[in-house]
């Protein structure tokens, strides 16, 4: 009897050591840190989409918010944490989304470290496609024109994927098989022109990544264009929409097409697209596990 008593005494024990057991996953969800701006914070709820992890009302397009995530199809908590913070918390996070503009610097590399990439592409259809910005009334000026095509060119590729090291990739076409020399980056670092007598095209700029106009002004020199770029820096992102559509400045290059669409739309500016720059891939980072199988059954499978 006293055996029969323990048998059932254990059996309860296990059942309810499985239960706080199963409650205690069920409260600990994997937490998955996203950048807290609007913008970027889309663009990671649509990466965790695309990794599996997650479903998104369709009717969310290139925008969602975390309310818009419909079901979650692992046990993860989508948690927003300041953009410039995502590198240094990864060990608090079963993964983050980041920004290549905070990761490689941080020491990651897209390429060899991230469990997932966002999709790129260069025909135009990737929303979050930076770009050349001019007024809609300018969009077929000539000087303009050539300013776009000194910029997608091959120098420029090989530049921005050899200063910047997979944080940025170019947004047009351009050969990927070709060596980056040290020497090209140098040559383009120190390059200098003088602007008298030529057309000055001030273009709007935010952040400290822009040394790519550099490379720019050189082809403009190099083909007589007679066009010099004058790079007016701007402290907030909100800035340089509102100074082109005022004439204060030609033209801008600073942000992607999904907030063009956004700033340019709730202000009532009247810009255009003129030409696709480069791209910044966010992808998603772990400290945890080593690849997006791995994140998933760390996260486990809800019913």
């Amino acid at each position: 009897m006293k055996k029969f008593v323990k048998a059932i005494a254990a059996a309860v024990l296990a059942a309810l050591l499985l239960t706080v057991s199963a409650a205690a996953l069920a409260a600990s969800p994997a937490l998955i840190g996203v950048p807290d701006d609007a913008t970027n914070q889309a663009r990671a709820i649509k990466l965790l989409e695309t990794a599996g992890l997650i479903e998104v009302d369709p009717a969310a397009g290139y925008s969602p918010e975390i309310k818009d995530i419909t079901k979650y199809i692992y046990n993860i908590e989508v948690t927003p944490v300041s953009a410039n913070t995502l590198t240094s918390t990864l060990q608090d996070f079963a993964a983050s989304t980041i920004n290549g503009t905070y990761a490689v610097p941080f020491g990651l590399r897209p390429s060899r470290d991230a469990l997932i990439i966002e999709s790129q592409s260069e025909d135009g259809s990737n929303p979050y496609v930076n770009v050349i910005v001019a007024r809609s009334a300018d969009a077929e000026n000539e000087t303009y024109k050539t300013v776009v095509a000194a910029y997608q060119t091959q120098l420029v590729a090989e530049y921005l994927l050899g200063k910047y090291t997979e944080a940025y990739f170019p947004a047009f076409p351009y050969d990927a098989t070709t060596e980056v020399s040290e020497a090209l980056i140098a040559e383009i670092d120190e390059y200098t022109s003088d602007k008298d007598g030529k057309s000055v095209v001030k273009v709007g700029v935010c952040g400290s990544a822009n040394d790519q106009w550099k490379a720019v002004q050189k082809i403009l020199d190099d083909e007589g264009a007679n066009i010099y770029i004058e790079l007016v820096e701007f402290d907030a992102y909100n800035l340089p929409n509102e100074a082109l559509n005022s004439g204060e400045i030609d033209l801008n290059a600073f942000q992607h097409k999904a907030y063009l669409e956004k700033d340019a739309g709730g202000n009532g500016y009247d810009l255009a697209v003129i030409g696709d720059t480069l791209i910044a891939p966010l992808s998603l980072y772990s400290k945890q596990v080593d690849s997006l199988d791995a994140l998933k059954e760390l996260a486990g499978l809800l019913d």
